[in-house]
């Protein structure tokens, strides 16, 4: 059979590599017989059904641009997000922290193993002393957020929550500037054997 040391070339190839498509597998299998066809090559290789499929290009769901609002007054707008580090024995730890849009100003860092919708609560009660709540609080889809406590408390105080478009960091960029200080200043420069030392 004409077709048959072919075969059993292609076949040795993509048993060899399989992630290779046809142009790789042909430039080989040419390398060691230059009287090998390209268009014979890629009729065997059609033939047993070893092409590989192209990965379909996902569409995504157009969104609407929104560009970064910029507060006029102080308290008009915080923007709060999470971090994580961890101790020198290992063990990891989060950061919460809150900054308000108007001056940039850090309002608070909380620093615990475990950082719960509640415990948010407790920090926003703490704030609400001194220097008062905001109108809105900005964050992203973090699943501490929507919680049921802190969605709850957010509404009773009279605080609009606002949460930024999936995929769209930017948009939360006053407090995504203040984590990059926060991480290579303090975080990545010091070794913290405990918690109060983090704190």
């Amino acid at each position: 059979m004409r077709d048959a040391e072919l075969i059993s070339a292609v076949a040795k190839l993509v048993e060899e590599r399989p992630s290779r498509g046809f142009w790789k597998c042909s430039d080989q299998l040419r390398k060691k017989r230059p009287d090998w066809n390209p268009k014979w090559i890629y009729r065997v290789y059609k033939a047993m059904k070893v092409n590989l499929r192209r990965a379909a290009k996902r569409r995504l769901p157009k969104r609407e641009r929104v560009p970064l609002y910029v507060p006029r007054r102080p308290d008009t707008v915080w923007s709060m997000d999470f971090m994580s580090d961890a101790l020198a024995c290992g063990k990891r730890f989060r950061t919460f922290n809150v900054v308000d849009d108007f001056n940039r100003e850090v309002l608070h860092i909380e620093v615990d193993t475990s950082l719960n919708s509640g415990r948010l609560v407790r920090v926003f009660e703490q704030l609400k002393r001194e220097p008062g709540l905001p109108q809105v609080l900005q964050s992203d889809n973090g699943p501490e957020f929507p919680g049921e406590a802190f969605t709850q408390w957010a509404k009773l105080s009279g605080v609009a929550l606002r949460y930024i478009q999936p995929g769209k960091p930017n948009q939360n960029a006053f407090i995504d500037r203040f984590n990059r200080t926060f991480r290579e200043e303090v975080l990545d420069q010091h070794l913290f054997a405990r918690l109060e030392d983090v704190r």
